[in-house]
């Protein structure tokens, strides 16, 4: 788990909630209980939202939401923080509490985890927060029932994830850890279950990942072309970023609409960067790297 944030007053634990990008996600087949299964390669950038937390021993769970992507976002019982709180307060049978404020530096909506990043970071630092004694299985326990992506986020490492992604297998893949990663999204908000329901319904194959070139030339993502017909944006991003020097691959993450590429070097991913928004100035972009265990 992420080490508390050696800035911050005693008192206020702070979490990063790392952006979740899919390098290749593969949909297999739909299951009998109608979630899709997947094969994915998930990986985290180095940066997200930013999630602090003060104990409170009332026993109440208070949240504030600020940033550049808090706008619209409700702080009520349904947003993903504030079920995670009361998720693992009813779990550890705890009466303490907790004031969260999340700094929303994620595009919502937007295929690389945002909402699910931010309660697994929740789980995270709520157990520190409370000295709760509870094992990564417990946790993961809890994430699952929280979304689908939750469980990954929770550690936030390198994973082969299958299923609905009650899977996890941590994946070394030579060369992957450190690469330079760019983000690009178009603004544009996508409903991961239309892009689901636009899926053709044809299982194309396994992932192998065992190699990053196995990755750059078989991998894919069949959610690409359901997600295009819905925001055609998707393939705007994916043709400006295709042919860039120094470009080892670029995709779709998730269902969209955020594109990633990751490149040679540092100076490829930031000449490319400096020249999308030159070009596209309303796209939103994030220049990281792939973060390591």
């Amino acid at each position: 788990m992420p080490h508390p944030d050696l800035e911050a007053p005693a008192d206020l634990l702070v979490e990063t909630a790392y952006a979740k990008v899919n390098l290749a996600l593969h949909v297999r087949a739909r299951r009998g209980d109608g979630y899709h299964a997947l094969e994915s390669l998930f990986v985290f950038a180095e940066h997200g939202d930013r999630l602090e937390g003060q104990a409170d021993a009332d026993g109440a769970i208070d949240l504030v939401i600020d940033g550049p992507f808090a706008a619209g976002l409700d702080t009520g019982s349904g947003n993903l923080v504030m079920r995670a709180a009361r998720a693992l307060q009813d779990y550890l049978g705890t009466e303490r509490g907790a004031r969260l404020r999340l700094t929303k530096r994620l595009p919502v909506a937007s295929g690389i985890g945002g909402g699910s990043a931010d309660a697994a970071a929740t789980l995270r630092l709520l157990a520190r927060l409370w000295d709760a004694r509870i094992d990564a299985d417990e946790l993961a326990g809890l994430a699952l029932d929280l979304g689908s992506d939750v469980p990954a986020c929770v550690a936030s490492v390198i994973q082969m994830v299958s299923g609905r992604g009650e899977h996890l297998a941590r994946h070394g893949v030579a060369g992957l850890e450190g690469l330079p990663m760019l983000l690009v999204n178009p603004g544009v908000a996508v409903s991961t279950a239309a892009v689901f329901s636009g899926w053709d319904g044809q299982d194309r194959g396994p992932l192998f990942a065992d190699r990053l070139d196995q990755l750059i030339g078989a991998g894919r993502n069949d959610l690409e072309r359901p997600a295009m017909a819905l925001a055609p944006a998707i393939a705007d991003i994916l043709g400006a970023l295709k042919g860039r020097a120094g470009l080892k691959v670029a995709r779709m993450s998730g269902s969209g609409a955020t594109c990633f590429a990751l490149f040679d070097d540092d100076a490829a991913m930031d000449r490319a960067a400096d020249a999308i928004r030159a070009e596209r100035p309303e796209w939103w972009t994030m220049e990281t790297r792939i973060r390591g265990a």
